[in-house]
This record gives C-alpha cells, structure tokens and sequence, in this order.
C-alpha cells in the first residue's frame, strides 16, 4: 500500500496517484517475481514505507523511461508521483525508442529534483501552462518564503518553441517579455495556486478547516486535502480563502483554546503546551512535529500529529519578555536547560571566589592597619609617661597642676 493509504484520513487523502504507487508495485513483481516487501510483516511493512520513507528495489537494465517512471511511482508524497497518463507516454516512448539514439540517453537520466526548487518533473508537468494563464514565481519545495521573486505576477504571451520548457511571460512594468523555465512558474487561478494552504470559509465539524490546495482548473473548481477526509474535498475555490503557511523547520504550538485537540500534544513540567519543530508536512496539511526541547527515553513518542487549525507559530519575535524567549530558547533542544544552569553554577562560583577574595584581602587589610594603629598607640602612650614635657598645654595642666602652680607663683 502507498503511504497514504495506512491512515488515510490522517496522513492521506488517498488520489489518482495513489494508483501510481499500485501500478509500480505490479511492475516491480512482473519484472521480479516477487511483491515488494516481501516476507516482512505488517509492521516491518508500515516502518518502512510510512516511517522511514524507503522505496523498494527497482530492477537494473531497465530502459531509462521505464527506470524513471517506477522511481516516480515511489516517490512518498503522492503530488510528486506521475500521473497514469505519463506512466503510458513513458512506456510508449521505451517501446518505440533506439538504444542507440542520442535522444534515448537523454531521457534516460533518473527522476531527480529539478533545479534548485526541489520538485520532480511529474510535479511540474501537472500546471500544463497555457497562453494567457497567470503565474508567478514558484517558491522552493518545503520553504514558505520566496527567494527570487522574478515574477510576482505575470502572463504568459507565448511558448518558446526553440527551447523546450520555456515560456514567454509578460511582467507588469518590464517592456519584452521574459523567458523563464516553466519549472520555476506556477499558475495561478482566481488568486490561487497548488500548493496554496486554505481554510474553508464555511467550517464543517467532520474534518479540518485549513488544508492544502491539491489542483485548481481554469474555471474554479479545486481539489483540497483536509484532515478527517479519506479522499480529496472537491468544491469551488469561491468557498476558499487563504490560510496561514506552514513549512519544516517552523516551531508550533497548540492555541491556548483548545483544551481538547484532535491529536495527543505533549505539555511541558508547567503544564503548559509543549513548542515543536515541523519535520513534514503530509498532503493533507496534516503536521508531523518533533519536540527537540523534550527529552524522550526509550519507547516514548518522538514526533506527534497537528491539526494546522489548532497550531499557531512561535517565533522569538512572537514571545514577549526575556522569559518567553528563553522558554522558546529551551525548545531548540532538551539540553539547553542544564547547560543554561552548569553555566549558571559555574559563574556563580567564579563569582563567589572572586567576591570572597575580595573580601578576604579587605579583611587582611584592615586587620594589618589595626595592628599598626596598635602600635603606634603604644609608642604615644610610652613616650607620655616618660617625658611630660611634650605634651600640648591643657593636656600638661590637667595631669601636673601642681607644677604649673609653682612655675606660676
């Protein structure tokens, strides 16, 4: 089974190309004589295909469109698989192809990712661009940020037919048009495009409100992934408006209002809810989060499922107060805190030897000035008893009245 279909309400929606994945597995046992995975169990089977992403062994000597094709028929996330469409093109073209024709060579390069966006060619042939369709630049795979925005908005004019793959686009403010790559377009229709998150505006207690834009045709119709949908929501992109974007590396945490969510969440010693990092993103919108801040032992769960209408990001920008920041500083990774505090020991011990140093030598100093100034009272005192004479006046007629007296007289 693809992935999608272990839990498909979860990690789903089940899709054409999950067909795809069924029609490799059929091929990879034609070509074997064994089913993939075979002799594993169930579990071995789920561990494999669902938790370490692994596909199975594709035969050698294959003619590179067949070799391709099957490597797109595993790929995990089932938008990246070919359609059946290109799985018979594929299969014309290694029927009627020459093993020694340079354009055989060619298209025998494996399935890969294209250029630096991270997408494979199945991916990128779904949009089938058109004259007049509007694009703009397409973001990198697994990022919610643009990098090189070429084309925030655009049309296409015409279709370079001297390079394959490039398109004519007419850019607002720029006088000729720009030749682009289609791989690094998308198009957009009625302000959307695949890929897009949504959130229904109209919210139905049966499945997630916000969930990932799967395809939008020219004349509106669209088909979106939920949360709690075994297969792919169908409606009009009218019912639609955009959503808050997710992406791997971004911290989440569930909203404080939602006491009871729709999958386990860890808290922290406070009670409070746990932040995690997005490690991946199924289809459906559905979150796959890990707790880096969380130490874990032995069979405990490492990674947890959200809901992206419960979650809201956490940025060190969102979190007022010297506090909040250390608190997200410690979601990074568990060893944050004892590290923080053996720092905090350890200063504080320099800082004591340092203060009781201080201290000791202002101590020792006061004690060598007291003996001094003993001392020195000492030699006054014996001086006095045994010559008077030194002494001022008044101190004189005090203690020898007596001598003054006669000195007087």
């Amino acid at each position: 089974m693809s992935p999608e279909q272990w839990e498909p309400d979860e990690t789903g929606p089940i899709s054409f190309e999950t067909d795809s994945w069924g029609f490799g597995c059929s091929i990879v046992e034609m070509l074997t004589g064994l089913q993939p995975w075979f002799g594993m169990s169930v579990d071995e089977i789920y561990n494999s295909v669902v938790r370490r992403q692994e596909k199975p062994t594709i035969p050698i000597g294959l003619p590179p469109p067949v070799e391709n094709i099957l490597l797109g028929c595993f790929e995990y996330d089932f938008r990246s698989r070919p359609l059946m469409t290109d799985i018979l093109q594929a299969f014309k073209s290694a029927q009627n192809a020459d093993d020694s024709e340079a354009g055989w060579r060619e298209i025998g390069s494996r399935v890969g990712k294209t250029g630096s966006l991270g997408y494979t060619k199945w991916f990128l042939s779904k949009d089938q661009l058109q004259v007049g369709d509007a694009v703009r630049s397409r973001k990198p795979s697994k990022s919610c940020k643009l990098e090189n925005m070429d084309v925030p908005e655009g049309v296409i004019v015409g279709l370079d037919t001297d390079r394959d793959g490039f398109v004519l686009v007419r850019v607002h403010g720029i006088h000729d048009p720009l030749r682009i790559h289609v791989s690094k377009l998308e198009r957009v229709t009625h302000g959307l495009a695949a890929g897009d998150w949504v959130r229904l505006k109209e919210e139905d207690k049966k499945h997630s409100s916000v969930g990932i834009l799967h395809s939008i045709d020219r004349d509106g119709s669209v088909t979106v992934g939920f949360i709690g949908m075994e297969t792919l929501w169908k409606g009009s992109s009218s019912d639609l408006q955009m959503a808050e974007s997710y992406c791997v590396g971004q911290f989440v945490r569930l909203k404080a209002n939602f006491l009871t969510p729709r999958f386990k969440w860890p808290r922290k010693r406070e009670g409070t809810w746990a932040t995690g990092r997005i490690s991946w993103i199924s289809p459906n919108g559905c979150l796959i989060v890990k707790f880096p801040g969380l130490l874990t032992f032995g069979d405990e769960l490492s990674s947890f499922m959200a809901d992206p209408a419960e979650v809201e990001m956490v940025t060190f920008d969102t979190c007022p107060g010297i506090v909040k920041k250390y608190q997200h500083l410690e979601d990074f990774h568990w060893s944050v805190r004892p590290l923080v505090i053996a720092v905090g020991l350890f200063t504080a011990m320099k800082l004591g030897a340092f203060v009781g140093k201080k201290i000791g030598r202002s101590t020792a100093k006061k004690q060598h000035e007291k003996e001094n100034h003993s001392e020195r009272q000492q030699q006054v005192d014996a001086g006095a008893a045994s010559n008077p004479a030194w002494l001022p006046p008044p101190v004189a007629n005090m203690l020898f009245r007596e001598g003054v007296s006669a000195g007087a007289q």
